[in-house]
C-alpha cells in the first residue's frame, strides 16, 4: 500500500516548543561534557530556535549522543497520535464533565478507567488515601486542574506520557512530586494540559507520568 501523498512523513512534520526545547538540553549536555564549545552551543541553538520541522532539526544533533530519540520523536508522534502530530484539536477533549471531587477520610477513593476530568476537581484525602488515573480519561477542557490535599494521607496521580502536566504543589513536613516513569518526550501543544497544585502535610502527593494504555475498567467513586 502506498502512503499518502497528503500525510507528510516525520521528517516533514513541524516542530513545536517542546521539540525545540528538547533538542536544546541536548545540546546543553554535550556542552556540559565537553563535546561541543560555548560558540558552538550558540550556533546550533540559534538554528534549533529557527527550526520548522523535524529535519531542520536533525542535523543540529546528528553527531551528538541522543540524536535518535529525535527520529524516534518525530515518527511517534506520526504513528501513535496522527491528529495530534498534524497539530489538529486532540479527540479527548470535551464531554460531560464528572465529579468535581474525590474524598478519602479513614477510607479510601479511587476513580479510574473512561470518565471525564472536569476543568477542576478536588481530590483530599486524610488519614486515609486516593487515587486518580487519566489514563483512559477524556478531559472537558484542553486545561484542566486538579487540586489534590493529604493530610496524614497519601495521594496518587497518574497521567499518560501524551497529555502535559504541570506540578505546583507544595510538600509541608511531606511530599509533593513529580515521577516521570515513561521516558516519553513532552507531548505537543494541542494536546490536554493538567495542572495540580494542592498541598502534602504529614503525607504525600505523587504524580506519575507513564505511558498511555487502553482501558475499558468502569469508573469507580467513592
Amino acid at each position: 500500500m502506498s502512503e499518502d501523498p497528503a500525510t507528510p512523513g516525520p521528517d516533514q512534520m513541524r516542530v513545536s516548543d517542546a521539540d525545540r526545547e528538547q533538542v536544546a538540553q541536548v545540546l546543553h549536555q554535550a556542552l556540559s561534557e565537553g563535546r561541543i564549545t560555548i560558540n558552538e552551543l550558540e550556533e546550533r541553538l540559534s538554528s534549533v530556535y529557527s527550526a520548522k520541522t523535524f529535519a531542520d532539526l536533525k542535523p543540529v544533533t546528528a553527531d551528538l549522543p541522543g540524536s535518535a530519540a529525535l527520529a524516534t520523536s518525530a515518527s511517534a508522534s506520526l504513528q501513535a497520535a496522527p491528529s495530534r502530530a498534524l497539530g489538529l484539536p486532540d479527540n479527548r477533549i470535551g464531554g460531560h464533565p464528572g465529579s468535581a471531587v474525590s474524598i478519602g477520610v479513614m477510607s479510601g477513593a479511587v476513580r479510574k478507567g473512561s470518565w471525564v476530568l472536569p476543568q477542576q476537581h478536588t481530590t483530599f484525602a486524610f488519614w486515609g488515601g486516593a487515587e486518580i488515573d487519566l489514563r483512559s480519561a477524556r478531559f472537558a477542557e484542553k486545561s484542566c486542574t486538579i487540586t489534590a490535599v493529604a493530610i496524614m494521607g497519601g495521594i496518587e496521580i497518574t497521567v499518560p506520557d501524551d497529555i502535559n502536566v504541570n506540578v505546583t504543589g507544595i510538600g509541608f513536613m511531606g511530599a509533593f512530586m513529580l515521577e516521570d516513569k515513561s521516558g516519553a518526550p513532552p507531548a505537543p501543544p494541542t494536546a490536554p494540559t493538567v495542572t495540580i497544585n494542592g498541598l502534602g502535610f504529614w503525607g504525600g502527593v505523587v504524580v506519575y507520568r507513564k505511558p498511555a494504555k487502553d482501558s475499558n475498567a468502569p469508573q469507580i467513586e467513592s
